[in-house]
């Protein structure tokens, strides 16, 4: 296979060698859900996803591709069918042709556990100071993802950002003797939280989707630590031990109980 559990990756690039018309995936889930079902019960499968879609989907904690499969699928726009090995159950078709104009705007809700949050406190506002912090994580191999720098008073700020919670124990061995060399006043760390993320490529340009999923999350008494967003989707890290309780609440703010129908 091509990398390390890289069968779902193979099988789309051997589909695209071959000139086939689809590449099937038969797996042990049927298809990919508007949530995780051992999360919310009423969770629907979607009958087809654009490769953004799912691309988010996979890089946000939806298990069911593999996130370089979803990128060969697109770059070669080749269609990717995922359904069950144990039933004839009819799967879901990931491609290029989507309807935009879909009543349900929100496709799909993401979750992931494996997040852990880091905190460096007064760090001196000077140029040099991000490149010098992101640099030496780089060189550890260690990926970031969400990054927030709060404004600044009297030249210092606050950097926050996550890393994977496996990653944890490295990043602040990293960042215990840069504290000191920029000047920072302290750093701390916060493994007990998660991500939960909704998704879809009919939110760009159409207000009322942040303020809803927050609405929700609030309802629920749900604190937001950070907020990070892209065209089609937008990320809450929130409590660890509250991402049962938001990906039901969210799943019934949007409405993701229900079959799409054509706008």
């Amino acid at each position: 296979t091509l990398g390390r559990g890289g069968s779902d990756t193979t099988a789309v690039a051997l589909a695209v060698a071959l000139k086939a018309q689809v590449c099937e995936i038969y797996t042990d889930v049927d298809g990919v859900y508007t949530a995780d079902p051992r999360l919310v019960p009423e969770a629907r499968k979607v009958k087809e996803l654009g490769y953004e879609e799912m691309m988010e989907l996979a890089s946000y904690g939806a298990k069911v591709l593999h996130l370089r499969c979803v990128e060969l699928g697109e770059l070669y726009e080749m269609p990717i069918l995922v359904a069950s090995s144990f039933t004839d159950a009819p799967g879901s078709l990931i491609h290029g042709g989507m309807d935009m104009e879909v009543r349900a705007k929100v496709r799909g809700i993401a979750t992931d556990l494996n997040v852990a949050k880091v905190t460096i406190l007064g760090v001196p506002d000077k140029p040099g100071i991000a490149s010098t912090i992101f640099d030496a994580l780089a060189q550890a191999n260690i990926s970031v993802d969400t990054i927030v720098q709060n404004a600044s008073v009297d030249r210092i700020t606050d950097l926050t950002f996550t890393v994977a919670k496996s990653d944890l124990g490295e990043a602040m061995r990293v960042m215990d003797p840069l504290v000191t060399s920029i000047g920072a006043k302290g750093c701390l760390a916060d493994s007990r939280l998660g991500k939960i993320s909704i998704i879809g490529i009919g939110m760009q340009n159409t207000p009322g989707y942040a303020s809803t999923m927050f609405r929700a999350l609030y309802d629920s008494g749900i604190n937001i630590e950070l907020i990070t967003t892209s065209e089609i989707r937008i990320t809450c890290i929130i409590s660890e031990e509250k991402i049962g309780d938001a990906v039901r609440a969210l799943h019934s703010a949007f409405q993701l109980d229900k079959e799409e129908e054509a706008a």
